[in-house]
């Protein structure tokens, strides 16, 4: 029954008539800028990084084992990243209160964003309709956006190795 209600929210949550394609961004494009809150409650933008590189990424939800994961990664390499000129910016449509937590619990030195309305995701087109065993439902696609100084968009991480995701992203010359 849980499952069910789950679902149903699911979709009430969904606004109708929005474009759920994965994305159709592609290398060379411009980042869409967006705004919204991070796990402080802080307003950001994309626009306040211009001049430096972003790590965009989108994952499902705070906590969950594969998110923990590539949080983690991105946690333990943070150095190298940082080395490498990258600001990382996890989104996920979890709200602030639990992105502050699930940074507090796993130490994670970078910022988390809440999309609770799935305005980025959709921009992203990182808001995808999924079947599982029959049951279609819409959710997060995991993605990563590599984004250069001027804003546009070096390279897209589709297939997420969440246990080593900053050794794929080192890995990009």
């Amino acid at each position: 029954m849980k499952h069910v209600i789950s679902i149903f929210l699911f979709f009430l949550l969904a606004a109708p008539g929005m474009n759920y394609a994965q994305t159709k961004l592609k290398a060379g494009d411009k980042a869409p800028d967006f705004i919204s809150k991070d796990q402080d409650g802080k307003t950001v933008s994309l626009k306040q990084f211009k001049g430096k590189k972003v790590m965009l990424y989108f994952y499902p939800r705070d906590n969950s084992s594969g998110c923990t994961a590539q949080a983690c990664s991105l946690r333990d390499n943070f150095k190298e990243l940082k080395k490498q000129g990258y600001t990382i910016l996890g989104v996920s449509t979890d709200d602030e209160v639990s992105h502050k937590g699930f940074k507090d619990k796993y130490a994670l030195p970078f910022s988390l964003l809440a999309d609770v309305d799935k305005s980025i995701h959709m921009q992203y087109g990182v808001w995808t309709e999924k079947d599982r065993n029959g049951v279609k439902a819409y959710s997060t696609t995991r993605t990563t956006f590599l984004i250069n100084k001027d804003g546009f968009i070096n390279s897209i991480i589709t297939d997420i190795d969440t246990k080593n995701h900053a050794s794929q992203i080192l890995s990009l010359k």
